[in-house]
C-alpha cells in the first residue's frame, strides 16, 4: 500500500484537531516508529503509508475523547485518505474503542506499538538521559510488571499487540525501543521548532 497523502496534508490535519503538544509529540513518535518497523519488517517500499497512519492514528482523540476512532473517519475524509488508511487508524483502537479489528502487518504493528511507545516514552522521561538511547529492555520490563507506573498505558493491550505478531512481549519492547531510538533526535528538534 502506498498513500498520496503528502506528510504536510497529513500534519496539517493532525493540528487542526490536535494542539496538545503531549499529543503531537506522540504521534510524531508513533510515525517514527511506524517508517522504522516497515523497514525493518521488509515493507519499506509501503514505509510511507505506515508513517501516515501513525502519524494519524489519534487525530481524533483531543477533541472527541468519546468518540476516538468512530470519529476518524470523518475527519480523514478531509484530505481523501484511502480507505485503507481509515482502517488502520480505527483498528488500532481495537477491542477498547472500535470494533474494526486489525489485518494488516502494519495494523497489528500500529495497534501493539501505540500503547508501548506511551510506557515507553515515559520510562524515558525518569531517566537521567530523558532519553531511549541509554534504555534497557531489562528496565522496561520493570517498568511494565509496575502497574502503578504509567497507569494508563494497557498492559493487556500490548500484551495482546505482541500475541497477535507472534512476538515475546521482549521481542515487541526491543523492536520498539530501537524504533523510537531511531527517530527520537529528529522528532525532538520537530518539536523544538514547533511547526
Amino acid at each position: 500500500m502506498t498513500t498520496h497523502i503528502t506528510r504536510q496534508q497529513a500534519l496539517d490535519l493532525l493540528k487542526k484537531y490536535n494542539q496538545e503538544p503531549f499529543h503531537i509529540l506522540h504521534a510524531l513518535t508513533v510515525e517514527g516508529v511506524m517508517s522504522w518497523y516497515a523497514n525493518e519488517l521488509g515493507y519499506g517500499e509501503e514505509a510511507g503509508f505506515w508513517a501516515t497512519a501513525g502519524l494519524l492514528h489519534d487525530v481524533d482523540f483531543e477533541k472527541y475523547p468519546e468518540e476516538h476512532c468512530k470519529k476518524a473517519p470523518e475527519l480523514l475524509a478531509e484530505i481523501d485518505a484511502e480507505p485503507e488508511l481509515v482502517h488502520a487508524v480505527c483498528s488500532h483502537g481495537y477491542g477498547l474503542c472500535s470494533d474494526v479489528e486489525p489485518e494488516h502487518t502494519m495494523e497489528k504493528v500500529l495497534f501493539a506499538a501505540d500503547e508501548l511507545t506511551g510506557l515507553i516514552g515515559a520510562a524515558a522521561r525518569m531517566r537521567p538521559s530523558k532519553s531511549v538511547m541509554d534504555m534497557e529492555v531489562s528496565s522496561l520490563k520493570k517498568k511494565f510488571k509496575d502497574k502503578r507506573f504509567a497507569a494508563g498505558c494497557s498492559r493487556d493491550v500490548i500484551q495482546t499487540g505482541a500475541e497477535r505478531l507472534g512476538w515475546s512481549l521482549e521481542e515487541l519492547m526491543e523492536k520498539t525501543i530501537l524504533a523510537m531510538r531511531s527517530c527520537e533526535a529528529a522528532i525532538n528538534q520537530e518539536m523544538e521548532r514547533g511547526e
